[in-house]
């Protein structure tokens, strides 16, 4: 994994740049908007994907496969961190003192003159900023904004407003959200995690303080996360010249969550200063009203009605990864969901009960990263066991991490206390073989896991096919 350098000066002058790893959702978000600000861009990445193609439409080169060659007359390297250090393009930048910059610095640079509100948090932070953005959108401000996946109903990642605001998702993986010159930080939630690479829990608590603390107008913070509360705690006693606003469901949060149904696309009352407010998302689960809150503390803040800012908020339709429906075959319903840590893949689970009905709750679980893996393992257990009637889990996605060879899959189901609520299945064809073999009309299967596991779903759509539609083959 490459980490950015906080240190690194940034170039004002960026010339020709390159983006190894152009194809996923920041990293295309990026490219697209310094394409857009005049920037000469060309890209690779190891498979073309939605975002290759859509850059490529844009008149940016791609090239498929990493090869030194790639780099060509580039004047600065732009790099994702999941990046290997001996990647031959990166190897040629480094060969040649073509300046590297982590796509967090390149960011930064888009920033650099604009009124940032950077979303940050171990979850949820990719909805937040989508409703930050649909909400900006549908009250009439025109900002700039990357985020970290898709926004539906946009049909991309990042967009160039005319606005002086701008709004980003911000990475605490690798302290790179403390790059930013950030005038509103909303935190979403604050579980200790990455601590490979931070060192302790004490580290990461920190990191998050100096974020909230660098924050020059607003600080929107979790009333409800343990996390957050302490965090909140030590920005107050360290002091801060920001407003600070709590938002969630305690009793203590100055935009409160006092009524919720989320039998269905989730409904909520809010209240605000005594007022109170009702509101219905597109969008299913408790989770994602407390996500709305949070953008709903920020737009408050910064001078728009809360009614209106509601109504703008409903408007978010969400963002590709977070429970996207993909096929129905058979009456079996096929989502796809972005959850990789054990309280993300519970609030998934929460929430798409709301949608399976009579049927059962399929859960497909891509253990990701063999640091997570072995760190987690007995959580994960859990919450899928709680939360799905079935679950299969397949191979570790190492991801950018060196193998370990005793981390595998089987860690997860074998903490199963019920054996047969859970089968370990690496091999992919196995497993949409036997997810088929098992599945019953009304079944809702979801896939879970930041890594490659959306990969497996033409496969699991095609065993469906030939169980339940074989007249049609």
């Amino acid at each position: 994994m490459i980490y950015p350098d906080l240190e690194l000066e940034i170039p004002e002058d960026l010339g020709n740049v390159h983006f190894v790893g152009i194809g996923g959702s920041g990293m295309s978000g990026i490219a697209r908007m310094l394409h857009e600000a005049g920037v000469r861009v060309t890209g690779s990445d190891r498979s073309a994907n939605y975002s290759t193609a859509a850059l490529e439409a844009l008149g940016i080169h791609v090239s498929i496969g990493h090869d030194a060659a790639n780099v060509g007359d580039a004047d600065t390297l732009v790099v994702t961190g999941a990046l290997w250090t001996d990647n031959p393009e990166y190897q040629r930048a480094l060969e040649a003192g073509i300046p590297v910059l982590h796509r967090s610095q390149a960011l930064a640079w888009l920033a650099r003159s604009g009124r940032l509100v950077a979303v940050a948090g171990a979850h949820g932070k990719t909805t937040s900023t989508g409703m930050l953005v649909t909400g900006l959108l549908g009250l009439g401000a025109d900002p700039s904004f990357v985020n970290g996946g898709i926004i539906e109903s946009l049909g991309t990642s990042s967009g160039t407003g005319a606005d002086d605001l701008f709004v980003i998702e911000a990475d605490e993986s690798d302290k790179s959200f403390l790059l930013y010159d950030t005038a509103v930080a909303l935190i979403t939630n604050v579980d200790p995690e990455h601590l490979d690479f931070y060192g302790s829990r004490e580290a990461f608590m920190q990191a998050f303080v100096d974020f909230a603390r660098g924050a020059s107008e607003q600080i929107v913070i979790s009333a409800d996360d343990p996390g957050a509360r302490e965090v909140l705690e030590a920005v107050r006693a360290q002091g801060s010249a920001a407003a600070i606003r709590t938002f969630g469901r305690d009793e203590s949060a100055d935009v409160r969550i006092v009524e919720v149904d989320d039998s269905g696309p989730v409904r909520f009352t809010v209240e605000i200063a005594g007022e109170r407010y009702s509101a219905q998302l597109s969008v299913f689960g408790t989770h994602n009203a407390v996500n709305a809150v949070g953008a709903l503390a920020v737009l408050t803040g910064l001078g728009w009605a809360p009614d209106a800012a509601l109504t703008a908020i409903a408007e978010f339709g969400g963002t590709k990864r977070r429970f996207e429906f993909h096929a129905e075959v058979g009456g079996v319903r096929v989502y796809d969901d972005y959850a990789h840590h054990p309280t993300e893949v519970a609030a998934l689970l929460d929430s798409a009960r709301a949608v399976v009905g009579d049927g059962r709750l399929i859960a497909i679980h891509q253990p990701h990263l063999y640091s997570r893996t072995r760190l987690f393992h007995r959580e994960f257990a859990e919450v899928l066991e709680q939360g799905a009637d079935h679950t299969v889990v397949l191979a570790v996605d190492g991801a950018r991490e060196d193998p370990a060879p005793e981390v595998t899959g089987a860690l997860v189901s074998d903490d199963f206390v019920d054996a047969e609520r859970v089968t370990y299945l690496p091999e992919w064809g196995d497993a949409a073989a036997y997810l088929a073999e098992i599945a019953r009309p009304g079944d809702v299967m979801v896939t879970m896991s930041c890594g490659t596991v959306y990969r497996i779903i033409p496969q699991v759509v095609e065993a469906l096919r030939d169980r339940f539609e074989p007249e049609a083959r």
